[in-house]
């Protein structure tokens, strides 16, 4: 099964979301950005599915910018 990522336009963004998710005991790992996802910046946030929702409200409660890319291993 592929596990949602996140994706961002900046390196900044990227890595200010890891330190997000470290701050909020949320399991997340920085991993390369999909190229199907068509992501401007090169890292991307993989986190478990259980906490895609929880991760997604401190990026955004935060003013982190970032797209969700659940798309297919092809």
């Amino acid at each position: 099964m592929l596990l949602p990522v996140f994706t961002f336009d900046t390196t900044h963004h990227a890595l200010w979301a890891e330190e997000l998710a470290t701050e909020n005991r949320i399991p997340a790992e920085i991993i390369p950005a999909p190229p199907q996802a068509g992501a401007r910046c090169d890292l991307a946030l993989e986190t478990l599915l259980e906490e895609v929702d929880r991760l997604t409200a401190v990026l955004t409660e935060n003013g982190v910018e970032f797209r969700i890319f659940a798309g297919s291993p092809d």
